[in-house]
């Protein structure tokens, strides 16, 4: 059966236990499962079964490449404006840079 990161983390120490009983001579970390700890318990059953630790997102309906040059280049307008202090110019780059990270940062699914 397979198991994701939100489905062991919402399970109880015991079911946790009992899946790792049965996948214990799948990975050497799943040794003395008994002794574990939820938080330990979730870890080792990832590292066994080879669960990601954490959700990963991906931006759709958007360029985020594109975004992320064009933030990269701002910055580099940022340090020009402040190495010439043209406070205004600063002002409008950093409200920029705040845009297109929140763009990105929308489109995560």
């Amino acid at each position: 059966m397979s198991h994701t990161f939100d489905e062991l983390k919402h399970k109880t120490v015991v079911q946790l236990r009992e899946i790792a009983k049965e996948n214990e001579a799948v990975h050497e970390s799943l040794k003395g499962y008994t002794q574990l700890n939820k938080d330990h318990l979730i870890t080792s059953l990832c590292q066994a079964l080879k669960i990601p630790m954490h959700a990963h997102h991906e931006a759709r309906g958007i360029d985020k490449a594109a975004f992320k040059a064009k933030i990269r280049e701002l910055k580099k307008q940022r340090v020009e404006a402040l190495a010439a202090n043209d406070h205004e110019k600063l002002k409008v780059i950093r409200r920029s840079i705040h845009a297109y990270k929140h763009r990105i940062r929308a489109a995560l699914v």
